[in-house]
């Protein structure tokens, strides 16, 4: 029974990948027959015929590279388990300390830094050829490479004492370490929405208040009538990296602020940044940003709790081909075969998601100009090269936000 258990778990940890990489395949494979030689007529009025097809050059280059990337990688994940690789590695910890939470960072930074040192090369490529093919790329060589060292810093600052705890708490408490674990990495999700503005965001880009004049005064003049109470209003060097543009909200309570790159504020006028505003508004009036933050950390536990029932299994780490079960392995595993509940809670989780996009939107019919949402939204996906005509299929596994057209419908 041990042997046929062990061979089931092997077999699952080979297939469940390569499944994943086989439908996203199909479902670009979908996404690719949407598109025409000529202009769509739904798109006549929204698009030019020439970003029609710069934008479908841009998504080909794009899906290209996803390939190359996703197959890559896929290739690294396979090796690693059918040679032993995350054995090895686990190895190698073992040789360097004997506490147990020490093998476990180790083991992951090795992962974690060759991980990074893989994808490295698609992210330059991604950077440096198709976002400046396109002219969306501002970013020098070296605020790249600043980027990835900051990012690696904030790694070792919050991610390896975060997981020293999680592993701690698992090596002292057993098998309810999965109630600690959630509450701490709670606590950890509640603080980073409140500060990550503050905290994290100034790290890499610059945010300086929106100065005083007619773009302000109409913010918190529909701020007062919606009875949103807002204080902190930002504009963020976007255009450090690239030429798109967004706007955004952070935090919630008194720690709320919107942000606006400043690409947006060169490309559309003061009643299409105000509807864009409106719409974020919406969003925490409607309560979605509590909604989806309890969401996350209720599943957060259940993924936790799940976890705990198998983690002490030591078929886990023998599907790696290791001997000693361990519960870096054993996450390895656990993270592979929660992969098609994973895809399941990410359905649904985009399906709501894009009914609360609609929702905010409704909320800016009803209180601002749909007119200057949808004439916000076209230029977005334009300036963008954003796909307006995604397949339905691909829209439902992938799209947190419905297509251009869906919306625009709706605020007609």
């Amino acid at each position: 029974m041990g042997a046929e258990m062990y061979n089931t778990i092997f077999f699952l940890i080979i297939i469940f990948p390569l499944a994943g990489f086989l439908l996203e395949r199909y479902l670009v494979y979908l996404n690719g027959r949407m598109w025409s030689d000529t202009l769509p007529e739904k798109l006549k009025g929204i698009c030019l015929e020439e970003d029609y097809r710069k934008t479908q050059m841009y998504e080909k280059d794009n899906t290209r590279l996803s390939f190359w990337s996703s197959a890559f990688n896929l290739a690294v994940i396979l090796a690693m388990i059918i040679a032993g690789g995350f054995s090895f590695v686990d190895g190698i910890a073992r040789s360097l300390s004997a506490n147990l939470i020490v093998i476990a960072l180790i083991f992951f930074g090795i992962i974690g830094f060759g991980s990074e040192i893989i994808n490295i090369p698609f992210s330059c490529y991604d950077t440096f050829v198709i976002e400046k093919r396109y002219g969306f790329n501002t970013m020098t060589v070296r605020t790249f490479i600043t980027d990835n060292i900051k990012s690696w810093f904030l790694v070792i600052l919050i991610g390896l004492p975060v997981l020293s705890l999680i592993t701690w708490i698992y090596y002292k408490t057993g098998s309810m370490f999965w109630l600690y674990a959630w509450g701490l990495i709670t606590a950890f999700s509640i603080f980073m929405n409140l500060f990550y503005s503050e905290l994290i965001v100034p790290l890499f880009n610059k945010q300086t208040p929106l100065e005083e004049g007619a773009l302000r005064n109409k913010i918190e003049e529909y701020a007062i009538r919606t009875g949103f109470k807002l204080r902190n209003i930002y504009i963020i060097d976007g255009s450090k990296r690239s030429t798109k543009s967004n706007a955004y909200f952070s935090g919630f309570g008194p720690r709320k602020r919107i942000v606006l790159y400043d690409t947006l504020l060169t490309e559309f006028t003061e009643d299409e940044i105000v509807a864009v505003l409106a719409h974020e508004i919406g969003h925490y009036k409607k309560k979605h940003v509590l909604r989806t933050l309890a969401s996350s950390v209720l599943l957060t536990g259940f993924m936790l709790f799940l976890f705990s029932l198998v983690v002490d299994n030591p078929k886990l780490s023998q599907a790696l081909g290791a001997e000693n079960p361990s519960f870096h392995l054993g996450l390895i595993v656990f993270g592979i075969l929660y992969s098609p509940l994973s895809l399941l809670i990410g359905l649904i989780s985009n399906f709501i998601s894009r009914k609360n996009e609609f929702a905010a939107d409704r909320f800016v019919k009803e209180t601002y100009d749909p007119d200057m949402l949808a004439s916000a939204l076209k230029k977005l996906s334009v300036k963008n090269l954003s796909n307006m005509l995604p397949h339905p299929v691909y829209v439902f596994f992938h799209y947190s936000h419905p297509p251009l057209l869906q919306r625009l419908d709706k605020l007609d």
